[in-house]
């Protein structure tokens, strides 16, 4: 589906990966909605966004609470009178600990958020969608929703599921006019670890930022372009970054090596 004069819906667009979708679509003359929990996330995209100022809706959502998600539809409906589609960024990564150690609270948390918040934007959504012309869902899994990633087991399992829920639905809509699409990001450099209260790894930011630097991680705006192009083309998987690709074929060829691999890499951060 291209994006020019369709309007779309992006969650996560208050920073990171989400606000550079934003700024992708608007450049692509899409209309959009920016939905995100924080509202001086959105003001700052919108900040960024001033010479589209006709074209951006921002909208305060907890996508965690399918009431929000359910009013979020009927929003953006009075204000752009259509939706065509929805590029699900949001998500949130657990702290860097064993499932062990890790709360039930947070457990949940993580599920909520990267999983059922994707599924009440599929449920949400998908009746209006199936009424327009033509229409078309991106939900954002990961690396981690393929490849396990120790002392981010759950965020993965949550990633995972999304992985499930999208192709499943791509299955369950071929022959309709909505398209599906779902994303497997590698590396970007954004403030997840931050903004989702897991930066606890014991290295300093200057020891973070040499390490993002010799890892050739993705810049959001990067991502943001992959992301935007796989839904214009309507391809059913997007894997970004170099990272994911490689650990995509080794995750199919050689599972337990790919396992390995990570589990080796992220060993000290478990220490």
């Amino acid at each position: 589906m291209k994006a020019n004069g369709k309007v779309i819906v992006v969650t996560g667009g208050g920073n990171g990966i989400g606000r550079a979708v934003v700024l992708n679509l608007l450049h692509r003359g899409a209309i959009v909605a920016a939905a995100d929990i924080s509202e001086a996330g959105l003001e700052e995209t919108k900040k960024i966004a001033r010479d589209f100022a006709d074209k951006l809706s921002l909208h305060v959502v907890d996508l965690a609470k399918k009431e929000q998600v359910e009013k979020l539809l009927k929003d953006v409906q009075e204000t752009h009178k259509a939706v065509d589609g929805f590029i699900n960024v949001a998500g949130v990564i657990q702290p860097f600990i064993k499932v062990n150690d890790l709360s039930y609270e947070k457990i949940e948390w993580v599920m909520n958020i990267n999983f059922y918040g994707t599924l009440y934007m599929v449920k949400s959504f998908l009746p209006a969608l199936l009424k327009r012309e033509e229409a078309h869902i991106v939900n954002v899994s990961s690396m981690g929703g393929f490849v396990p990633v120790p002392g981010q087991t759950i965020y993965g399992a949550s990633k995972a599921a999304v992985k499930l829920l999208t192709e499943g639905l791509h299955s369950e809509l071929q022959g309709t006019n909505v398209h599906v699409t779902v994303v497997f990001p590698g590396g970007v450099a954004t403030d997840i670890s931050k903004n989702s209260g897991a930066d606890n790894r014991k290295q300093n930011s200057d020891d973070q930022s040499k390490k993002q630097s010799k890892m050739k991680l993705l810049t959001p705006e990067q991502c943001a372009e992959i992301i935007v192009r796989g839904m214009e083309k309507n391809k059913y998987r997007v894997v970004a970054g170099k990272d994911a690709k490689m650990l995509d074929k080794l995750s199919r060829m050689a599972p337990k090596k790919a396992a390995n691999i990570i589990a080796k890499k992220l060993a000290s951060i478990l220490d």
